[in-house]
């Protein structure tokens, strides 16, 4: 059916909640679709923008913290407003958000739609004994700033024993990025001439490597050949930071000297306090193909933020940015939504000693083997010294092109079928898609 039936009579209300990657990409995306027809509003509880693909390389020296951080207002386009504020919750039919601002004061803002990207939150208040174990310095994580920078102190001071990287549970934020810890750790040991000392372990959750079948084996042969124990099925149930120990709910345990701990991740607080809003772990349910909220047509969500059965990282937000643009202006428009989003994502990943792979994914087609974006171009499933300068050059299209909403010639939202190997047939839907 038709979103709201008529267009708005004067210049459309849109907020945006958050100011990371999804929110900054959507808030620019908009203002260059949108124009002056509409008033955007981007919300976030601080100013400061992190790089987060950058935290991998903390804990091991080879990026300072704070070269990490920007001001997030130079991110947002001129015609694109900035608030500071604490989000406390959103009147979902009152089409209200309630917010508390950087100078205490109560604020409320209307709108014609509401775009949520505010990512995912670690909770690892939901684990037995993580939390805890985390404030005491007895467990570690790098997905944060301020964790990650912990961590890098941890690890030149591990001289031996056994280091496990464990995922609690998914979904997590870029779910590559712990097998890419395991490796960066092998390379890090090897360079200081301890790696005969260090035991390594990745206890996932997963009953493989990772969640596509030809990327887990690559995967995993890649862990064997570095040295690094696989332990699958791993669903951690409590951590005894006292005793070094993390304990599974199916009662196997596994000792440790050093723990890198990947906490549970749900949706922003103020999700859950907001009914119609979100689900159970506050996440935004949203059409697969659209990005609009299956509960509330005025809202639409991308990102970390949603509960899309795609990977929770940078690309997919960037490849969102583009179909969610189009699908709001259609609904202040009144019209049906024809944006198709295809969960196209993209993962570099980091292997250690200058090297990297690259896999190129969706919801139909898993990682192949090949070349990205078409038959010239970085090589798929492979490593190479080429997606290791790839990852690195990433920083810089980021901050200059990702981030303002820009238009990359030759990749766009749509999966690339060019340059893959045995590709799987991806399911095709005809047709216009429709609001809920």
């Amino acid at each position: 059916m038709r979103g709201t039936g008529a267009a708005p009579t004067g210049p459309a209300r849109v907020v945006v909640l958050g100011a990371g990657t999804g929110g900054t990409i959507a808030a620019n995306r908009l203002r260059r679709t949108l124009g002056d027809t509409a008033l955007i509003t981007v919300v976030d509880r601080d100013a400061q923008h992190v790089y987060q693909p950058g935290l991998l390389f903390v804990p091991f020296g080879r990026v300072d913290p704070s070269a990490l951080l920007r001001p997030r207002r130079r991110f947002l386009h001129p015609g694109v407003g900035f608030a500071e504020g604490d989000v406390d919750h959103v009147d979902v039919p009152g089409r209200r958000v309630h917010l508390t601002g950087a100078d205490g004061r109560e604020q409320v803002l209307d709108y014609d739609v509401l775009v949520v990207a505010t990512g995912a939150v670690l909770v690892p208040e939901e684990t037995d004994g993580l939390a805890a174990a985390l404030a005491n310095g007895q467990a570690h994580t790098f997905y944060t700033l301020e964790a990650a920078a912990e961590l890098a102190g941890a690890l030149a001071g591990f001289t031996a024993g056994r280091l496990v990287v464990n995922v609690v549970d998914l979904p997590i934020k870029c779910p590559v990025a712990p097998l890419e810890f395991c490796f960066l750790a092998d390379h890090y040991f090897r360079r200081r001439g301890i790696r005969d000392r260090v035991q390594l372990t990745y206890a996932t959750p997963l009953d493989a490597a990772f969640t596509k079948p030809i990327a887990a084996r690559a995967l995993a042969d890649l862990l064997k050949t570095k040295g690094v124990e696989l332990v699958t099925e791993f669903n951690t149930g409590s951590v005894d930071g006292a005793a070094r120990r993390l304990t599974s709910y199916d009662g196997r345990e596994l000792a440790y000297d050093l723990a890198v701990v990947v906490p549970l991740h749900a949706g922003a607080g103020y999700v859950a306090r907001s009914p119609g809003l979100g689900d159970a772990l506050g996440f935004v349910p949203v059409d697969e193909h659209t990005l609009q909220s299956t509960q509330d047509r005025h809202v639409f969500a991308l990102g970390d933020s949603t509960d899309l059965p795609a990977s929770k990282a940078g690309s997919v937000a960037h490849f969102e940015g583009e179909v969610l643009a189009e699908n709001v202006r259609r609904h202040l428009c009144g019209q049906a939504l024809a944006g198709r989003f295809d969960g196209h994502t993209n993962c570099f990943i980091e292997t250690g000693g200058g090297k990297a792979l690259l896999i190129d994914f969706n919801y139909d087609t898993e990682p192949l083997p090949g070349h990205y974006p078409a038959r010239i171009g970085l090589p798929l499933l492979r490593e190479s010294r080429l997606n290791h300068l790839g990852k690195l050059a990433f920083e810089q299209l980021y901050w200059h092109a990702l981030l303002p909403g820009r238009d990359l010639p030759g990749i766009g939202s749509p999966m690339p079928l060019r340059g893959k190997h045995n590709r799987l047939p991806a399911a095709a839907a005809a047709g216009t898609t429709k609001e809920k």
